[in-house]
């Protein structure tokens, strides 16, 4: 995946990171000229100095390629402007942005932003966002350990039952909605085809999650 991260700050640099580290490119934007030394060795990513919401440099950027658009600088104001041109005139299709005041975040994602506003789990939900696109996070408790997420039943699934995919400790189904009724299951309930299926997972499980569903390198 092509990913751009406006700002190379606390947020921006380890996002930049977890995401170089799995082997996705990464450019940065960001106006300190040293703010490569805020990454570790290993990024393999471009940096750009500049303005993310800077015409030409976005298209310096290759944002017409991008598959993601993270706006991680320390302004509110700098992170809608950009993202809002990501999502609205680029059309970049997974765009998030870094909120420091979580009163604006409803209006933003109003207008399909976004948005992240806790510093102290922002960079691994972000990282998760653009990762694990295919499962619709609905919250999140404590720091971000735990996450409540759904997902549209994948066809393999249909007949299977709940005890599939419930994993001791780390995932556990907690509702299934079915031709608009939710319900509470039991073990042993079986998966109907349409089903939107209703989970409680550990963070760190969320890639066996997919590989669960059979979502692993989608």
């Amino acid at each position: 995946m092509k990913v751009i991260v406006m700002g190379c700050g606390r947020i921006g640099s380890q996002v930049s990171q977890l995401l170089s580290e799995q082997g996705h490119e990464v450019t940065i934007i960001d106006h300190d000229a040293n703010s490569e030394g805020r990454l570790g060795a290993n990024f393999k990513g471009n940096i750009i100095k500049g303005l993310g919401f800077d015409h030409n440099i976005l298209m310096q950027a290759g944002i017409e390629q991008v598959e993601a658009f993270v706006a991680a600088s320390q302004s509110d104001n700098a992170n809608i402007v950009a993202a809002r041109i990501a999502h609205n005139i680029f059309h970049v299709p997974r765009v998030v942005a870094r909120l420091y005041d979580p009163r604006r975040a409803e209006i933003y994602q109003r207008l399909g932003l976004t948005t992240i506003s806790s510093t102290n789990w922002g960079a691994e939900r972000i990282f998760q966002v653009l990762t694990h696109a295919d499962i619709d996070v609905w919250n999140t408790f404590g720091s971000g350990e735990v996450a409540l997420v759904h997902v549209e039943l994948p066809p393999q699934l249909t007949g299977r039952n709940v005890l599939q995919l419930n994993v001791p400790g780390e995932i556990m189904v907690v509702t299934i909605t079915r031709n608009d009724h939710a319900f509470i299951p039991a073990s042993g309930t079986e998966f109907h085809e349409g089903d939107l299926v209703h989970l409680v997972v550990l963070s760190s499980a969320m890639n066996r999650l997919e590989e669960l569903l059979g979502m692993e390198g989608r």
